[in-house]
This record gives structure tokens, sequence and C-alpha cells, in this order.
């Protein structure tokens, strides 16, 4: 009896035991699970974070995005690759630039290599032709001297040296204070391997980093020689023999500031004659107009959806001039999921002539709410007829428009919500009976007709539709033009002017960037 007893009490004692391992052993699992582990996991949530709303803009296999010589450019080993040689040298500094857009308030981030000599690279800068650039460049050196600097290509020379902090006013004199030593600086740059260099430019404020650490800052106050808006390239420097290397090149841009707001004005593929639907120059027409415009950044897109990833991510509004229909490019891919995101933030929508008829199954329900009405087939018109606008009423769009008679394509009998009140027209007109070509369109003779109109959304943003612009001879109209011109104010929620947008055309301008269409009619 004793020895059962005994054998029983060893035995408690080992499940007490076992009980307490296995208690340990659970709670130590609880443990990892909750931390991270050192390496081998992904990283914790802030650093996933980190790279949110970057977009790659090489695709680390060809050159497709960007254009140079190609004497001088290839891609190797997954990398952007620029090099000189004893029997291929470069007479002066050449770039390889970066052709899907132009960059103005942004971040990018990319990573370097250079084996001898000097590169940089350039941003918010012009092309001189023969992929000759000037303008903003983050320096790039083999040696000492230049990593991370800010230097003005063909332009001030060394703006802001490497740890220095430099305001120039705005009549070009430099103020500078020194928060970290150089030296210091280029110590943490690695020589004949790959660097992290990170560029921020927002309004006039500018910063380079590389590795993680400031290396130069720059305040740019002189506004007859900065620049706000332009193109990125790379740079092959002349001189000795040379390889430099880019690859995981990302963007990211940023809401203007200093209250500048940005109109993306995205012109569709040549169609229809000479002289009708000409997209591309309708939009450079309106991108000069806007460029005159103070606190106003206007930027376009030609011939087609923009191939660039962060075309709209910093848009205060966005004017689609194309042709529209069952190939509406809107309703292409997954762009009206894309709009949506960008329509719930607030942005607003402008849609010129064909671009506002879309399939009433797949975007009508879209436009209905972002722009407050589209045109639906079968339903609505579009017959040529002159229109006469004997009276405006009050409304941003319509300041300085005088009332006016102009033969154009214009849609009318379209598709509004049923509950219209929030739908305010901005041009009427009343056709002749014998244009009203639909079944619905006859139901109502003699009717005023919407020919343009304008919406402020639930969601913040603003919305417009205007149904002229089939004859590109219309934009010499000032009230014509200018009507839209306000539009794309008031839709970024920028102030319009007391009389509107002003702005004047030429026979000359309107005869530019004609697409190559044959002899005009």
């Amino acid at each position: 009896m004793e020895r059962k007893l005994a054998a029983r009490a060893v035995s408690r004692r080992w499940d007490l035991l076992l009980t307490g391992v296995l208690a340990l052993f659970l709670v130590g699992c609880l443990l990892f699970c909750t931390i991270p582990a050192v390496t081998g996991a992904e990283p914790p949530k802030a650093e996933q974070n980190d790279e949110a709303g970057f977009e790659p803009i090489f695709n680390g296999k060809d050159l497709t995005g960007w254009e140079g010589k190609k004497e001088f450019w290839s891609v190797r080993d997954g990398a952007i690759t620029g090099q000189t040689t004893p029997e291929n040298p470069t007479r002066g500094n050449t770039f390889l630039i970066w052709k899907d857009g132009e960059v103005d308030d942004f971040e990018l981030r990319l990573s370097y290599r250079i084996d001898a000599g000097n590169s940089g690279i350039q941003y918010r800068s012009k092309h001189h032709g023969d992929f000759v650039v000037g303008g903003y460049q983050a320096d790039i050196d083999s040696g000492d001297t230049y990593s991370g600097i800010l230097y003005e290509e063909r332009g001030r020379g060394i703006l802001a040296g490497r740890g220095e902090k430099v305001v120039m006013d705005a009549e070009g004199k430099k103020q500078s204070e020194r928060f970290a030593d150089s030296k210091e600086l280029q110590s943490k740059i690695k020589k004949l391997d790959w660097n992290e260099y990170t560029i921020i430019a927002r309004g006039n404020h500018i910063i380079h980093k590389i590795n993680g650490h400031v290396t130069a800052e720059f305040i740019d106050n002189q506004a007859d020689k900065r620049s706000m808006a332009g193109i990125l390239a790379l740079q092959l420097h002349a001189g000795p023999p040379m390889v430099v290397q880019f690859k995981n090149l990302r963007l990211k841009r940023t809401k203007l500031a200093d209250g500048r707001k940005k109109v993306v004005m995205i012109a569709g593929t040549p169609s229809h004659g000479p002289g009708h639907h000409e997209f591309n120059a309708g939009v450079l027409l309106l991108k000069k107009c806007l460029q005159a415009v103070p606190n106003i950044l206007p930027v376009a897109y030609l011939n087609g959806w923009p191939k660039d990833p962060t075309a709209f991510d910093n848009a205060d509004s966005i004017l689609l001039y194309m042709d529209g229909g069952g190939g509406h490019p809107l309703i292409r891919e997954d762009r009206l999921l894309r709009f949506s995101r960008l329509m719930q933030n607030g942005v607003g929508l402008a849609c010129v002539h064909y671009a506002v008829e879309i399939p009433k199954d797949r975007g009508g329900p879209e436009l209905l709410e972002w722009i407050g009405g589209f045109y639906e087939r079968d339903y609505s018109i579009n017959p040529h007829w002159t229109a006469t606008f004997e009276s405006l009423p009050e409304h941003p769009i319509t300041r300085g428009v005088r009332p006016f008679t102009l033969n154009d394509e214009w849609y009318f009998n379209m598709r509004f919500p049923l509950d219209a009140g929030a739908v305010q027209a901005i041009l009427r007109a009343t056709p002749p009976d014998d244009k009203r070509g639909t079944p619905a369109a006859k139901e109502f003779p003699g009717r005023s007709e919407v020919l343009a109109w304008a919406i402020e959304r639930a969601d913040g943003g603003r919305g417009f539709g205007f149904t002229g612009g089939h004859f590109h001879r219309n934009w010499g109209d000032e009230n014509f033009r200018r009507i839209v011109l306000n539009a794309l104010l008031w839709t970024a929620k920028a102030e319009v002017p007391a009389e509107g947008v002003s702005s004047t055309l030429g026979e000359n301008e309107l005869a530019q960037n004609l697409d190559p269409k044959g002899e005009r009619k």
C-alpha cells in the first residue's frame, strides 16, 4: 500500500512538472508570435507603409518609358546603365530622360552605383534638345566632393553644398548654415557599391538624402530662376570613361505646396478628320492659357491615357478630352475603380465633348455621380447645329462670359439624375426640332436644352460636363474658351477671377500641334 501511495505521489509530481513545462512552452509561443523576428520576417507595419504611394517608373528589364542616346544607355543586371569608353566618349554631358511624365512636388527614391567620374539625377528640369538637360541636379560623385549636393546644371551652379542648408532670396543672394560635417556625411556613402538616394521637392523647398542621411537642403525664393515643375533625367558626364547604374526608381507625388492647384488634362488619341476632335492641340491650347493664371499648374498628357502611374496622384482636377462611347478609356482596365477613389477624395472632374458619352451600364452611373450627367446612346442626340446662348446663369464658371452664338456638334437630351436639383445648367439653347433625332428627344419639341452643366458633389468634389468641342476652330472663340478655363479652375477649387480667365489666341496658335490627318477641310 505504501509503495502504491509513493508511486502515486511521484506520478503527481511528474504530472505537475509536465503541466508546468507545457504552460511555459505555450507562454513562450505566445511571446514568440507577438515579437517580430530580427531576420527573415516581414518588416513592421510602419516600415511597410513607408513605401505607400510610391510607384515604379523603371521596369527593371528595358528602357521603356525612357529615352536617350542608345550608344550610351542600356539595361544591365536589372539596372539602367550609362557607360562611356575610350572608344565611345560623350563630347558633352548627355542624359536619359523619363518620357512618361514630368515632376512637380514629389519624393523620388532610387539606388545608384558609380565606378568613376560624376553623374546626377535631374529633376524639374528642361530639355534643350539632343538629350541635353538643364535644371536642378542631385549630384553623384565617385570621389569625395560632390555626392549629395544640389547643383543647377546649365544654371546657377552649386546651390547647396553637402551638409548645408541654403536659403536663396528673391535677388539671388544666399544665406547658408551648416547642419552636418561634409566629411562625416561622405563617410556614410559606399564607394563602388549601391547607395540609396532620396529627393524631396515640395514647393520651393528641396531636400537630398543618401542612405537615410540628409545631405543638402535648399529653399529657392528666386522666382525668376527657380523651377516648380519639369522633366526627370539621369546624367552621364563627359570626361574619363565611366559606368553609372540606377535601379529601384520609385516616385510618389505629393499635394502641391503653398496653395497651388494642379489641373491634369488628358488628350485622347487622334480621331475624325482634320480640324475635328483635335484633342492634343486643344489640350495644349488650354494648358498655354492656364499657365498664365497664378497658382495654377496645368499638366498635359497627350495621345491617350497616361503611361505615368502617378499621373493623377496629386491632381486637384482632371480634364478628359477624348473619344468616348463603348471604347471610352475611362472604362478600361481598373480605371473606374481608381477614379472612384480620386472622386471620394474630392478631386474635380471635367469631361468635354465625346468624353461625356459612356455606356449607361458601365461608366454611366459613375459620370452621373461625378459630373452630374452623361450622353446615353440612342437616348441623347449629337447633331451639328448653331446654338445661341442669349443669357447665362450666375456661377463662377460663367464669369466674364458674354452671350454668344456658335456652330458645333452640341449634344443634348442628356441623362441627368432623377433628382436633378444639384445640377446647375451653365449653357442652355433651343435646337431646331429637326435636330431631335431620337424618339426620346422628339418628345420635347421646342424645349431649351442643357449643353453644359456643373455639380457640387456630396463627396466635396466638383464636376463639369461640356458637350461642345467637335470643331477645333471654336477654341478661338473667347467665350467658348473662357467657359472651359473657368470650369477647370472651379473644379480644382481655385478662385475664378471676377471677369473669368483672360486669354488670347492667334490664328497661328490655333494651327499648332494638329494631328497628322491629311489636308484640312
